[in-house]
C-alpha cells in the first residue's frame, strides 16, 4: 500500500477499507484481517492497524467478536456512504466547484452526457 505523507498512515487505512465496503468487495459479516495479519501485509506498525479498527468500531462500520476476530457491521455501507458524502461536500466539493469556475465552465453541459 502507497502512503500519503499528508494523511495520517491509519486513517488512509480506514479509507481502503471503507472503499472497499463502497466497492462490495467486503460485505456485512465478512471476517477481516487481524491486527497483526493486516499489519504484517501492508507493512505498517500493528498498533497503526489497531488504532484504526477503533475508529472504524466508533464509527459502527466494524465489530469485534471476542476471541474470533473483526467483522464488517450489517450496516456498514449506508454509514460509510453517509461519511464519505459528508467529507465529500465538506472538503472536496468547494475546490472542484471553485476550477470550475475559474476555469469558466458551465456546470450544466458538466452534467449532461455528451451527444456527439
Amino acid at each position: 500500500m502507497e502512503f500519503n505523507p499528508n494523511k495520517a498512515i491509519y486513517l488512509q487505512i480506514r479509507d481502503a477499507i471503507c472503499e472497499r465496503i463502497l466497492s462490495g468487495e467486503l460485505k456485512p459479516e465478512d471476517r477481516i484481517p487481524s491486527v497483526r495479519e493486516y499489519g504484517a501485509t501492508i507493512g505498517v506498525n500493528p498498533n497503526t492497524v489497531m488504532r484504526t479498527y477503533e475508529k472504524l468500531t466508533l464509527e459502527g462500520v466494524i465489530y469485534n467478536k471476542r476471541g474470533i476476530g473483526y467483522f464488517i457491521a450489517p450496516d456498514s455501507r449506508e454509514i460509510v456512504l453517509e461519511s464519505s458524502r459528508k467529507e465529500f461536500i465538506e472538503n472536496e466539493l468547494p475546490a472542484v466547484l471553485k476550477k470550475i469556475e475559474l476555469l469558466g465552465l458551465d456546470p450544466e453541459k458538466l452534467l449532461k452526457p455528451n451527444k456527439e
